[in-house]
């Protein structure tokens, strides 16, 4: 069975080294106890008999819910990291001056099956959606695309694979805006690269709503995230193992990779007993 390189290993562990490395100095200490958090605490009493158990004082915990951004924060550019060493994928900018056209009827369209999702209308179909804006005969007006970055964009020799990483729950509202970026994404790729399949999806590290590490529900993580299934077909996302064999073509390989997480966290440990 396939495996991770012994290359793919040592790069996949010094992502997390650095991780590591840039959470311990901010790591929150006693001192933290003094922390003025006037705010924080008066809503907190609200909820005082909720975790009083944990025996953890109001400014600590506030000092830890911060840390535990920054880390969520290293997290999602960890995630980005790990996809291209998997993939071979790199982080791709078209904003701004790079920001590319799209054909006026491909920009009607996508309105179009917007305004359809959002109203129920329209059922998300890849293979429908994907024919509306892409069936052009190349001689029609441009406008302007709305900019956009892919995370991962992995350029095959007949296809162009790009996916959006999101390390968070997104918020309420956001499937739509989400759907827009996409849709336009691939109205613009379709031009600057007319002679590939363009594939663009949504990509989720793990499935919170999951008793184990690896494994996944997609109709269950679909109810939990908030309106995404008004808007995208369940193949346009990615989650848990089933995004990390994407990007790397090798089975269980999420497994190889929390393993070699805590290969690293263990020599950590040990460092900094």
């Amino acid at each position: 069975m396939p495996t991770l390189t012994v290359e793919q290993r040592d790069r996949i562990r010094e992502v997390i080294k650095e991780i590591l490395s840039s959470r311990i100095e901010n790591f929150p200490v006693e001192t933290d106890l003094v922390r003025n958090a006037p705010f924080h605490e008066r809503i907190l009493n609200a909820f005082s008999h909720k975790f009083n158990s944990l025996k953890i004082p109001i400014p600590y915990l506030v000092a830890i819910a911060s840390w535990m951004h920054g880390l969520n924060t290293s997290l999602g550019t960890g995630f980005e990291s790990l996809a291209h060493i998997l993939s071979g994928g790199y982080k791709k900018k078209f904003t701004d001056s790079f920001c590319p056209k799209v054909f006026v009827i491909q920009a009607a369209q996508i309105d179009q099956i917007l305004r359809e999702l959002k109203a129920g209308t329209r059922k998300p179909n890849v293979a429908q959606e994907d024919e509306l804006i892409f069936k052009v005969s190349g001689k029609e007006d441009l406008t302007d695309c709305l900019g956009f970055t892919v995370d991962n964009f992995l350029d095959k020799e007949d296809t162009i694979d790009a996916i959006e990483l999101k390390s968070v729950r997104p918020n309420s509202g956001e499937g739509r805006g989400e759907k827009q970026k996409i849709l336009f994404a691939k109205a613009a790729l379709s031009r600057l690269y007319p002679n590939k399949k363009i594939r663009y999806f949504i990509g989720f590290p793990f499935d919170p709503t999951s008793t184990a590490p690896t494994t996944y529900d997609k109709t269950r993580f679909f109810d939990y995230l908030v309106e995404f299934k008004k808007f995208f077909a369940p193949e346009e996302i990615l989650i848990a193992d089933e995004l990390w064999e994407h990007l790397s073509g090798i089975k269980n390989v999420m497994q190889q990779i929390l393993d070699e997480i805590s290969t690293v966290v263990s020599i950590f440990k040990k460092d900094f007993s």
